[in-house]
């Protein structure tokens, strides 16, 4: 993968041929997302702006041709994170932001592509019917609940979010590898929110959750920032107790299958929004981390302000 980000940042012409390729592509477009994301961070919103307008060409084209807005949103909620965090230098700041690309993202499809949203409430339904037929067989009648527009528009707003976050943090990634050994580590173990926005963010998320089924997809959303959060204090916790990339894949594998280990991760970091568990494990407060790659991060836009 390090040797993707050094091809895309060879030339111009060598980024473009990444993005535009990956762009069209409901498989690859994350690559796309995330090397439109490296150029962002590292040379600034001109660039960054200008390939993802020729990317707009093919996933334009997908739009059109098979009303797919998937790469399209996911593109244009990357490039906004990339900003963000190119212009503030605060990833807490730039994770927080997904709560509103997934919004925006969620209403937008409500607003321009109800077809779209039909036939994915048309595929589930099938898929469900099939499911039914399944969990019959044993005797006993089973009836799942079938989703509506408007759960569908939540559920792809949060996993636009989300993807866009996981997107922006490859390129973060690839940046650090590139020009900042270890500084990427560094500042995600350090990703972390205060009283103030846990609180804001889950009284959110549970007044949605009350409204009914119909709007639960949503209060996703809201839960973004402080998954990412938790999960950066498990990568914390593990650096200290020296635990290898077993044990986190392990626990990753668990987090994708088991809803319970998602909660446990929100948990976590509302309670660490409380306690600040990193300053108890560590001699020094877990934000010098942040400050430290503030930084290098401002050295590369001198860096590339005078190139």
């Amino acid at each position: 993968m390090k040797g993707l980000a050094e091809l895309v940042m060879r030339g111009r012409l060598q980024a473009l041929l990444v993005v535009v390729a990956g762009a069209g592509s409901l498989l690859f477009c994350w690559i796309s997302a995330a090397a439109l994301a490296l150029v962002t961070l590292r040379k600034g919103a001109g660039p960054g702006l200008w390939l993802f307008m020729w990317a707009l060409l093919p996933a334009g084209l997908l739009v059109y041709l098979f009303g797919d807005s998937g790469p399209l949103t996911l593109l244009a909620g990357t490039m906004v994170l990339a900003m963000v965090l190119r212009n503030t230098v605060s990833l807490p700041l730039t994770v927080l932001s997904a709560v509103g690309v997934g919004a925006v993202t969620g209403l937008a499809l409500l607003a321009f592509a109800d077809a779209y949203l039909e036939q994915m409430v048309a595929y589930f339904s099938e898929f469900l019917a099939s499911l039914e037929q399944q969990l019959t067989q044993g005797g006993q009648a089973v009836e799942l609940a079938r989703p509506d527009t408007a759960q569908i528009a939540g559920m792809l707003g949060a996993g636009t979010a989300t993807m866009s976050v996981l997107c922006l943090l490859l390129g973060r990634y690839w940046q650090a590898a590139l020009y900042n050994v270890g500084g990427f580590g560094a500042e995600f173990k350090a990703l972390y929110y205060p009283v103030g926005v846990t609180s804001v963010l889950v009284i959110a998320a549970v007044a949605l959750y009350g409204l009914g089924l119909q709007y639960r997809t949503w209060a996703m959303i809201c839960l973004i920032p402080l998954t990412f959060a938790g999960l950066a204090l498990l990568h914390a916790r593990a650096e200290m107790r020296g635990r290898g990339t077993g044990w986190l894949t392990g626990f990753y594998i668990a987090w994708l299958i088991f809803d319970p280990v998602k909660i446990l991760v929100v948990l976590f970091a509302i309670a660490d929004s409380w306690m600040n568990f990193r300053q108890r494990w560590s001699t020094g407060p877990g934000t010098q981390l942040s400050r430290r790659d503030e930084h290098d991060d401002a050295d590369d836009r001198n860096d590339d302000r005078d190139n």
